[in-house]
C-alpha cells in the first residue's frame, strides 16, 4: 500500500546505534567503518535524525556481493537491535509480483494486455468509479485506468487503523472504488490506485481458476526460491520468523505504538506480501534478469509513461508495475516501494546487476522523512558500483 496520509511535524530524535569511542581513545576499526560507509551514514541519519526507530539494508555489488546493513532497534520495548535481514511487510511492492504474475498469463496466452477486463470480468466492473468495457488490462497494471483509489476513500473517512484487525473480501475493496466517481476517462491520465491492482488478481483468479496467493507462491516465490517471501493465510495477523517490531505515531508528538500485529487482507494483490529485504532484492534480479518473464513481457513491463506525484522526488516513470527512476549518480533504477502501518521500504534494482533495499520499522510522519528512505537507497545504488 502507498502511505496516503503523512502527518506533517518535526520527527522523534532516537538515539543511533553508532556509538561513540572513550574519551581518550582511539576510535575501533568497526566505528571508523560505521563512520566511512555512505550506506551506514544514511541509515543511522534515518534513526538519529529523522528519528525512525530502526532500518536495514541490503545492497548488492555489481560483482554480486551482498552486504546487510542496519541502524537502531527492532523493538522499543526491550531495545533488542534491529534484526539482519527480517522478515518485514512489503506493502505495494507486492505490486511488482502481482505485475510479473499477469504477465505470464500474458505470455502463455491466457490474457490479452489490450484487451478490456470486461472480457475477463464480465459485469463486475460497473458504476461511476469505471466501466470495464472501457478499461484495458494494460491500464490496470499501468495506472491509467481512471479507478478511484479505495485506499484514499478510507482515509477521507477515517484512518487505516480501523482496519487494523478486520478481514475484508477484495471485492468489498472493488466495490467501495467504485462508488465513487472515476479519476477521470481511461487511458487519459495517470495516478496511483490500489484499486487496479487488486482488479489485477481478481482477473487473475478467473482465467487461471486457482486462489491468487497460490498463483504468487507457485509462479514467483518457488520458482526463484525465496524462503522469506510469503502470502499470508486468510485471517493471518502476525509475521512469521524473525521479525522486527513495526511502529505507528498519530501525530508528529505523539510516541510510537507497536502495529505488527495487523490483518493485511486490506492490501490484498495490492500489497499483502510479507518478505525480507534480501529476497526483494533477489526477486527484482530475477525479474529483470529474465527468470520470470519471457522478453516480450519484460520489454512491455519497462515501457514507462510518467507518473507525478509518485514518490516524493520528481522524475520517476511507470511501467507495468515496475518503476523507473535516475539516482543523483546519473544510474537508472528500478523498483517499486511500499508503505504500510509499521513499515515502509523502498528499493532499486540496476540493468548491471546492482541493487538496493532500505527497509524502516515504522511509517514516517513527514514527506520528508519518506524523501529520505528514498535517498538511502539511492546512496546505496550509487556506493555499490
Amino acid at each position: 500500500m502507498k502511505h496516503r496520509s503523512i502527518l506533517a511535524a518535526v520527527a522523534l530524535v532516537a538515539t543511533t546505534t553508532t556509538l561513540a569511542a572513550p574519551s581518550g581513545a582511539a576510535p575501533s576499526p568497526a566505528h571508523e567503518r560505521r563512520a566511512t560507509d555512505p550506506v551506514q551514514r544514511a541509515l543511522d541519519d534515518l534513526v538519529a535524525v529523522d528519528g525512525l526507530p530502526g532500518a536495514v539494508a541490503s545492497v548488492r555489488d555489481r560483482d554480486g556481493t551482498v552486504r546487510t546493513y542496519t541502524a537502531g532497534v527492532g523493538d522499543l520495548t526491550t531495545g533488542a537491535p534491529m534484526p539482519r535481514d527480517p522478515r518485514v511487510r512489503i506493502a505495494s511492492n507486492t505490486k511488482l509480483f502481482t505485475a510479473t504474475v499477469v504477465l505470464q498469463l500474458v505470455g502463455e496466452g491466457l490474457v490479452d494486455l489490450d484487451a478490456p477486463v470486461e472480457r475477463y470480468l464480465p459485469g463486475v466492473v460497473r458504476g461511476p468509479g469505471g466501466d470495464g468495457r472501457r478499461i484495458t488490462v494494460r491500464m490496470l497494471l499501468q495506472q491509467t485506468s481512471g479507478l478511484p483509489d479505495y485506499d484514499t476513500i478510507v482515509l477521507d473517512v477515517g484512518s487505516l487503523d480501523a482496519f487494523a484487525h478486520t478481514y475484508v473480501e477484495p471485492r468489498q475493496l472493488l466495490d467501495a472504488a467504485l462508488a465513487e466517481r472515476r479519476s477521470f476517462r481511461p487511458g487519459t491520465q495517470w495516478e496511483y490506485s490500489n484499486t487496479n491492482y487488486v482488479l489485477l488478481g481478481l482477473l487473475a483468479q478467473r482465467v487461471t481458476g486457482r486462489p491468487f496467493g497460490e498463483l504468487v507462491t507457485q509462479r514467483v516465490i518457488r520458482r526463484l526460491d525465496l524462503r522469506d517471501t510469503y502470502w499470508p493465510r486468510p485471517g493471518e495477523q502476525r509475521i512469521r520468523g524473525r521479525h522486527p517490531q513495526g511502529y505507528l505515531a498519530d501525530g508528529a508528538d505523539d510516541p510510537w505504538r507497536d502495529t505488527t500485529r495487523m490483518d493485511p487482507s486490506f492490501g490484498w494483490s495490492a500489497g499483502q506480501l510479507v518478505s525480507s529485504p534480501a529476497d526483494l532484492g533477489r526477486f527484482m534480479q530475477g525479474l529483470l534478469g529474465g527468470e520470470l518473464l519471457e522478453p516480450a513481457e519484460l520489454a512491455a513491463m519497462r515501457e514507462t509513461v510518467a507518473a507525478p506525484g509518485f514518490e516524493v522526488h520528481p522524475g520517476w516513470r511507470y511501467g507495468l508495475g515496475l518503476a523507473r527512476h535516475r539516482t543523483g549518480c546519473g544510474v537508472v533504477g528500478w523498483g517499486h516501494g511500499g508503505d504500510i502501518q509499521g513499515f515502509e521500504s523502498r528499493n532499486l534494482v540496476t540493468d548491471d546487476g546492482r541493487w538496493a533495499v532500505v527497509v524502516v520499522n515504522a511509517l514516517p510522519r513527514t514527506l520528508e522523512t519518506i524523501g529520505h528512505v528514498g535517498d538511502a537507497v539511492d546512496t546505496a545504488i550509487c556506493a555499490a558500483d
